[in-house]
């Protein structure tokens, strides 16, 4: 197996021992690779969306990277019906986009907040 240096916060590695702690894992190796293994199913989930779909896309984020967020969804205005924010407490905010369009556009978005690395949680819900 190949051996990979990777650069993570204090608070990062809390977590990933706690899950290691709390889900069995036999060490950080094992929940680094499931986690890996998780993104890349839902990365060939969204590869699999095809035509006009309805979607959520739930992100939450820094309260300071709202101008990010809103630079980035002026691009997606034509796929964006509604969008949802709402101040969170420790200065982070919440947005639901409800959207629909072509599955391309949407993947598109997704991969775009995805890419940026400022989200602290993001998920797609199609159907």
């Amino acid at each position: 197996m190949v051996v990979v240096s990777v650069s993570l916060s204090e608070k990062l590695l809390a977590e990933i021992d706690a899950l290691r702690d709390e889900m069995g894992f036999s060490g950080r190796s094992d929940v680094v690779r499931a986690a890996a293994r998780l993104l890349i199913d839902e990365k060939r989930n969204m590869q699999e969306l095809r035509g006009d779909i309805n979607a959520v896309l739930f992100l939450i984020h820094k309260r300071n990277d709202e101008d990010m967020v809103t630079e980035i969804k002026h691009d997606y205005e034509d796929i964006i019906s509604t969008q949802i924010h709402s101040h969170l407490k420790d200065g982070k905010c919440l947005e639901l986009f409800i959207i629909e369009g072509e599955s391309s556009r949407v993947r598109e978005l997704t991969e775009r907040f995805i890419a940026c690395g400022r989200m602290a949680h993001i998920k797609l819900f199609t159907f």
